[in-house]
């Protein structure tokens, strides 16, 4: 069961168009779930697309919303989300956060009352597809312990930093735990193990068994330095009036009403100093990474957003999906009248 990119974002839109969801709408949403593919970051493509129904179905995602802006300067704004679709809700985000660093050199909008928003990389690379520094982040509901913790209180919490030179893009597109936890529904799903020494189960024994750790709680990455990062991730995405901590919710659960936060900044750097000087800088030392001596073992040295290129090269053409997943899908497609076998190769 092979689906290219384009029978992707057709699938994705033409059942969500089915649902009431304006064109437009459901185009980005589609759009954004295929890039995650594409990028390799499966476990927001189209294998979580089924939640997203779910959302819909119980009426926690509104597929009419009234997104508007509820305070802004010439800096700053918070958008309420009206509980719209979080691919749409964030693409306007992060497109305003860019107009407004046109004007004034930075932009940041925080966002509440939407819902979850694919890969968080995408919103970044608005800003460096439009010549700034972007950056993307947002918390999620409880799922990584703190450190030296077993209890769910933070959340995966991802932080995106797309940075352009001339020549180079450096694209970083992270969670704060060691693994996300839409990695383990597809572990779960897929009956795979999770990494080693990632999870704890509700004991607090280490586990690799993703059944267990959605159970107990996903790790930080690189310890407390990780979980440093990810606590302040969860304050920031509650800049707007998100929830925050064991109150985020609906995240991963559409049957929830989702309550987390988002935040984007977008950085001109034509109002700091030289612009082109700066990109030559960055592409110097993206240049001076990528020459350096490697390890032993190792055949190249990468920098952020290089795998995530090299895997859109390769399924370009298309890329399979698991016959559960087929059969999830198919199962939207015929409640809504659609023939699903048309959408794949």
């Amino acid at each position: 069961m092979i689906i290219t990119p384009e029978g992707e974002i057709k699938l994705i839109t033409d059942i969500l168009v089915k649902y009431g969801v304006k064109e437009e709408h459901a185009k980005i949403t589609a759009e954004i779930y295929t890039e995650a593919d594409l990028k390799g970051f499966t476990s927001h493509g189209i294998g979580r697309f089924p939640q997203t129904i779910i959302g819909i179905e119980t009426g926690n995602i509104k597929i009419n919303p009234e997104i508007k802006i509820e305070r802004e300067s010439p800096a700053t704004a918070t958008i309420n989300g009206d509980l719209a679709l979080g691919y749409v809700t964030g693409q306007l985000a992060m497109e305003l956060a860019v107009e407004k660093a046109k004007n004034v050199g930075i932009g940041a909008v925080s966002t509440y009352n939407s819902n979850h928003f694919g890969i968080t990389g995408h919103y970044s690379e608005i800003a460096y597809k439009n010549g700034m520094i972007g950056i993307a982040i947002t918390n999620t509901e409880p799922a990584m312990a703190p450190y030296g913790g077993k209890d769910k209180i933070l959340g995966t919490n991802p932080i995106a930093i797309a940075i352009a030179g001339k020549k180079h893009k450096y694209s970083l597109d992270m969670a704060t735990a060691l693994v996300a936890r839409g990695k383990i529904f597809e572990a779960k799903r897929l009956g795979k193990k999770l990494p080693e020494n990632s999870a704890v189960d509700v004991d607090g024994n280490i586990t690799t068994d993703p059944e267990k750790a959605l159970m107990g709680s996903i790790l930080p990455f690189g310890g407390i330095k990780g979980y440093g990062i990810a606590m302040a991730v969860e304050i920031l995405s509650a800049l707007g009036g998100g929830e925050i901590g064991t109150n985020v919710k609906g995240t991963a659960d559409a049957s929830e009403r989702c309550t987390k936060g988002d935040f984007f900044i977008a950085i001109n750097p034509e109002f700091f100093g030289n612009k082109d000087e700066f990109l030559e800088k960055t592409d110097f030392l993206v240049d001076e990474i990528k020459n350096s001596s490697r390890s032993k073992g190792f055949s190249e040295i990468l920098i952020p957003g290089d795998i995530e290129k090299r895997n859109s090269d390769e399924k370009i053409n298309g890329f399979e999906l698991d016959e559960i997943l087929y059969g999830k899908l198919k199962k939207i497609c015929e409640k809504k009248g659609l023939i699903i076998e048309k959408y794949f190769k």
